[in-house]
Order: structure tokens, then C-alpha cells, then sequence
């Protein structure tokens, strides 16, 4: 089932999504009169440079222009352009087959899911002997390093990140921890960290994001627990929306969030980068 909630939320999911990335230091978001744009001051990844939610306009002269405007204001920032298209709500219409013939390139289709019941996840985590989750957030004293390390260790093997790269995900984490508005939740097997999701929750929504396991401990239901659970705190933090992102590919995942009540959100949308 394919949710239709209303181009203003979906603005609103999109600006949420945006505001949690830019939680990390040295990361901002800047919301234009027809797009919302993320900027990493040090990172030139795509991901963490874009332009979300466009509404740029439907004639053709006008839209090049400001097509061009934004690939200006790019070179200002020294990042390649970069368009994350709208589930259902861009425009103009045929945006994404207009950024194809200005020489973009979709780098995947992506789907916004959102949990339509929150009901439905009650009582449908699974869990083991041995199977332990921990809420990591706040004060954790001299635990904090080790637990960003545990996160970051969980993170990097799930999604199959260079190891060369796990110190700045520590230190992401470690610059979470200190925000109220962030939970990890670290899953273990007989004391072995072995599964996590994210959850940030701030203005009445909740993203979940990085979930994932461990190859070793995959197949368990691991991931969908720690999933649960952060959708029932989600639930119990009254938040009128809990989402998150998904590859429209990856659809062992996809089964395993609706299998917890997400359900999609408007269409699937390229992620089109020059």
C-alpha cells in the first residue's frame, strides 16, 4: 500500500530528514523558496550535499535558468550537483526526465516508508537466548567512547565501510550522543555487539536510520528488533510520523519494515547527481 499524505508533509518529512543529517558538526541546511539544501563543510560525499525536496519551475525557459542557478551555487561550495527528487510531489512533473537530459545521472530510485499503524509493531520483535538491546543516549560517562565505538563497529561492518573510515563515524556518534533529540539502540548477543538502528526525533517525527547487522549474526531478526523497538519509543514520544529511507532495490529490507507497518510514501525517486 502506497501512502499519499499531502505535498506539505512530505516537505515536512523532507526538512526533517535534512535537519537530522545537519545535527553532525560542521553540517547545515539552508531551505530556499523551492528546495531544501544539506552542505557538509568538510565531506564532499553526495549524500551529505544536496538539494532535497525541489519545486523548481515548469517552464522551460525558466527552468533552465534556474536549473543553471543551481549548479552555479554548487561550484560556490566546491560540490558536484546533486538532486534528491520527491516521492510524488517534485516539480515540475517530468523533473527527473529533465535532469537526465541536463546530463544527470540517477544513482538509485529511493522510497520514503512511513509506519501507517503504529499498532502493528507492538509485540513483533523477536528476540533470543542471549539477546540483549540497549538504549544508548545521553550521559553514559566513561562508557560514551566505548559505546560510539560499539555503534560505529556495528554501522561499518553492517554496510561494508572502509575501515579507514570507522574513526569519523566514532566521532559522529560521539557528537550524537550529546543531543536529546538522538537514540541508538545497540543490540547484543551474548555480549557482542551485533545490530543497530538510530532513531532522532525532534518537532513531532522521528527518522530512523543506519540499521543494520553484523554479517556474522544476520538472519536472527536482529535488525527488526532493534527497528521495533525504536518504533514503539517512537510511538510512546507521540510522534506523528515515523519514517525512514530505503533503496526501492533492497527488498529484504523493505519486507522487513513492512512487515513492522511501514508502509511507502508517495512513489519512488531518483537520486540524480551531474
Amino acid at each position: 500500500m502506497t501512502l499519499w499524505p499531502g505535498e506539505a508533509e512530505v516537505r515536512r518529512l523532507e526538512l526533517h530528514e535534512a535537519r537530522t543529517h545537519a545535527m553532525r558538526p560542521g553540517r547545515h541546511v539552508q531551505e530556499l523558496a523551492d528546495g531544501v539544501v544539506l552542505y557538509d563543510e568538510t565531506d564532499v560525499d553526495p549524500f551529505w550535499n544536496r538539494l532535497a525536496s525541489p519545486r523548481l519551475p515548469e517552464e522551460g525557459p525558466a527552468f533552465r535558468r534556474r536549473l543553471d542557478e543551481l549548479i552555479v551555487y554548487f561550484a560556490t561550495l566546491s560540490r558536484r550537483p546533486h538532486v534528491w527528487a520527491s516521492p510524488g510531489y517534485h516539480r515540475p512533473g517530468d523533473l527527473e526526465r529533465r535532469l537526465r537530459d541536463a546530463g544527470f545521472v540517477d544513482l538509485g530510485r529511493g522510497l520514503l516508508m512511513a509506519v501507517a499503524d503504529p499498532g502493528r509493531v507492538a509485540d513483533r520483535a523477536p528476540s533470543g537466548p542471549g539477546v540483549e538491546i540497549e538504549r544508548l543516549r545521553g550521559d553514559l560517562g566513561a562508557r560514551r567512547a566505548m559505546a560510539a565505538a560499539e555503534v560505529a563497529l556495528v554501522s561499518a561492518e553492517a554496510f561494508a565501510v572502509e575501515a579507514g573510515s570507522r574513526a569519523v563515524m566514532v566521532e559522529d556518534v560521539l557528537g550524537l550522543l550529546d543531543r536529546p533529540e538522538f537514540v541508538a539502540y545497540l543490540v547484543r548477543v551474548d555480549g557482542e555487539p551485533a545490530a543497530v538502528a538510530k532513531a532522532t526525533t525532534f518537532d513531532g517525527a522521528t527518522y530512523l536510520s543506519t540499521i543494520g547487522t553484523r554479517p556474522p549474526f544476520r538472519g536472527r531478526g536482529l535488525a527488526r528488533l532493534a527497528t521495533a523497538v525504536a518504533v514503539r519509543d517512537a510511538v510512546e514520544a507521540r510522534s506523528e510520523w515515523i519514517y525512514l529511507g530505503v533503496f526501492e532495490s533492497n527488498r529484504p529490507a523493505r519486507r522487513l519494515y513492512e512487515r513492522l507497518g511501514f508502509e511507502d510514501v508517495g512513489d519512488a525517486a531518483g537520486d540524480w547527481l551531474l
